[in-house]
């Protein structure tokens, strides 16, 4: 697969809007227009300056073909452990199906417990019904029942 992982830098930010636009939940949320910039690159900046947040990109070839947003959360559940949280996992879509997705998840993983997480948590949207089969071949549990608010909407 010849396939590398680095952390997101800003000159990423245009194609990693676009890979979060490229399925139908994520087309209905977000923006990929100029109108917008200004926020995914203050999001970006705020994402890029924590030490607790790590932007993944994957790449083969030099070219950008995923990515997942992974995030350490210091918690005084289980004695005080680490859990580490992947957020916007995201595969180019002509690379789907061919272990992208795994490859990342499992790189995913790896870094969360070098930084001492002893969760490893996600959540994927219900209609998702293929992601909820990747990530239980991948060994997650539907252990939990999670609940989203979305207290105001993006304004123009």
């Amino acid at each position: 697969m010849n396939l590398i992982y680095r952390k997101a830098q800003a000159a990423d930010l245009s194609i990693l809007i676009s890979l979060l636009y490229q399925d139908e939940l994520g087309a209905q949320r977000e923006k990929p227009n100029s109108i917008f910039i200004d926020k995914y690159k203050e999001a970006f900046q705020k994402i890029d300056s924590d030490p607790n947040h790590y932007l993944m990109v994957v790449e083969q070839n030099k070219k950008m073909i995923g990515t997942c947003h992974l995030t350490l959360l210091p918690s005084l559940t289980y004695c005080g452990s680490t859990r580490m949280q992947i957020e916007a996992v995201r595969v180019l879509e002509e690379c789907r199906n061919q272990k992208v997705g795994e490859w990342m998840i499992k790189q995913a993983i790896t870094y969360g417990q070098s930084k001492g997480a002893y969760i490893i948590q996600l959540t994927t949207n219900c209609q998702r019904e293929s992601s909820i089969k990747f990530y239980e071949r991948l060994g997650f549990k539907a252990s939990h029942v999670g609940f989203k608010l979305i207290s105001t909407k993006i304004k123009k």
